[in-house]
């Protein structure tokens, strides 16, 4: 249960040190309180230039609301939201 949990803090550590990967997480995190995520799902199956993994990453992680929400959370107690 420990390696559950610090691999999860090592993966939310990384989203905050990335500031691609910040700003998406924190765009996702929005659309999916805002219950807009349907739109960003179809315009990332549409889009050429990303390749079929990272579609399916992506949509994985949309569809986890838990997650999000916890990235937003850790994101804002360690003041990383820029």
């Amino acid at each position: 249960m420990l390696g559950s949990w610090l691999q999860d803090l090592e993966s939310l550590e990384a989203i905050s040190q990335n500031d691609s990967a910040r700003r998406i997480f924190l765009k996702m995190a929005a659309m999916s309180q805002a219950g807009t995520m349907g739109n960003f799902l179809v315009e990332l199956a549409d889009d050429d230039e990303v390749d079929e993994d990272t579609k399916g990453t992506l949509a994985e992680l949309a569809h986890d609301r838990g997650f999000l929400l916890a990235v937003e959370d850790y994101l804002r107690r360690t003041q990383r939201l820029h």
